[in-house]
């Protein structure tokens, strides 16, 4: 039996989800795969929808965020989409722990490119108390060189107790991304359990620590996933949401993995903010790769980027991320400026300041839908209409040229001798 289609008109579609952004209300799971299944000839309409929704919540601000890479490589985790994964073949520079005053030297350049908050990563399944004695050193060696600036470590799964230890030393934030649908993370990683991951995140909260989680899109999943994981992080209800875009990146599985566009990507950007409307969204790895010349019209859409190069990629320079945002319109916010809704600023965490807009009411997220279906070859659309499946979102697309050319391996910043591109 063919699966029924419901027809919602484009600005009509638009229009509700504005109200809804603005209200901090939730969409329904129909008007989040309709975002995704608008036409390229929507495309502009639907930025500037979801624009209204980012101004309401975060004016014309762009955050800056800096990743400094504590300990590359050699992780015993099998994450497909991760060139430091066990069995990678990437050829990505490895090395163990960095001292804490080659962190600090590391976090001094991004904040002197103006990053107001550091980002402190090391690869690995979780750390031991002794990598958080090394990393709560680290923390306090940069807390005290830059008075005010922020600090959130991503290290892997956190025990008991590591969350408040983090904290107690002094940094502001944890991240720990759900990366993909409950359904289907069994197809990215076997080594640990999507359970493991919304656990770390809430340990983190516990502990007063402010809650970072996001996706990776572009690993082949359906519209359908992205929805999933987008409304369980919802529910999680993090203050920070990065988005990231697959780097299929040679001697990974997810290498031939390229099924992104620029106009997909901005998309995905607008369905996220419409259903977290006062979470710092945050553009991470992967602009440049998939959203290419595009990337200052996603700025209308998130309102936190990455400066200069990631874990073990290259960014962009970091002067020309700050001309695109001056070019395009926006401000780089500064240190003296809460990031965040006051009501969100406010509570612990986030958590519980929607009140009654929804926030919370989904449980874990839905299930994810399984089969999907397809629109090809339906001509009973008018103009001004999308097409979004009831209950499923079309297979993901074949996979695109791939673009090779703009995929560099990191070899200068944190674990070298030559300077960053902050």
């Amino acid at each position: 039996m063919a699966v029924p289609y419901v027809r919602i008109n484009a600005m009509d579609l638009l229009n509700t989800l504005v109200d809804k952004g603005l209200r901090r209300e939730l969409p329904t799971r129909e008007e989040a795969l309709a975002v995704l299944a608008t036409s390229d000839d929507e495309l502009l309409d639907v930025v500037a929808a979801a624009g209204k929704v980012r101004r309401q919540w975060f004016g014309r601000r762009v955050k800056l965020n800096y990743l400094v890479n504590l300990k590359s490589g050699l992780c015993p985790e099998d994450c497909s989409y991760c060139s430091q994964r066990l069995g990678s073949k990437a050829e990505i520079l490895k090395y163990t722990w960095l001292k804490p005053d080659e962190a600090k030297k590391a976090a001094a350049a991004g904040v002197a490119g103006g990053a107001k908050r550091v980002c402190l990563v090391a690869s690995g399944r979780g750390p031991t108390d002794r990598d958080i004695d090394r990393v709560s050193q680290t923390i306090e060696a940069i807390k005290d060189q830059h008075e005010g600036v922020e600090v959130c470590a991503c290290l892997g799964l956190l025990s008991e107790g590591q969350a408040d230890r983090l904290r107690s030393a002094g940094a502001d934030a944890y991240n720990h991304n759900l990366n993909t649908s409950e359904g289907t993370y069994g197809d990215i990683t076997t080594t640990h359990t999507y359970a493991d991951r919304v656990d770390t995140v809430q340990q983190a909260q516990a502990a007063g620590l402010s809650a970072c989680s996001g996706l990776i899109a572009g690993m082949g999943e359906t519209d359908a996933d992205l929805v999933d994981v987008v409304f369980s992080l919802r529910a999680l209800d993090p203050d920070s949401v990065p988005v990231n875009f697959l780097i299929p990146m040679e001697g990974t599985p997810l290498a031939k993995e390229w099924h992104l566009t620029p106009q997909r990507c901005l998309r995905i950007l607008a369905m996220v903010r419409f259903v977290c409307p006062d979470a710092e969204v945050r553009l991470a790895g992967g602009r440049e790769v998939h959203l290419r010349s595009m990337q200052p019209l996603a700025l209308n859409l998130v309102n936190s980027i990455f400066l200069g190069d990631y874990l073990t990629s290259e960014g962009q320079a970091g002067q020309t991320d700050l001309d695109m945002i001056a070019d395009a319109g926006f401000e780089v916010e500064g240190a003296e400026t809460t990031t965040l809704p006051e009501h969100r600023a406010q509570s612990a965490g986030g958590c519980g300041s929607h009140e009654s807009s929804g926030c919370g009411s989904h449980g874990s997220g839905c299930a994810p839908c399984g089969e999907s279906g397809s629109t090809a070859g339906d001509t009973s659309a008018v103009c001004g209409t999308v097409a979004a499946p009831a209950d499923r979102a079309p297979e993901a697309t074949e996979p695109l040229t791939a673009r090779t050319d703009l995929v560099a391996v990191r070899r200068r910043g944190a674990g070298t001798d030559l300077a960053p591109n902050a």
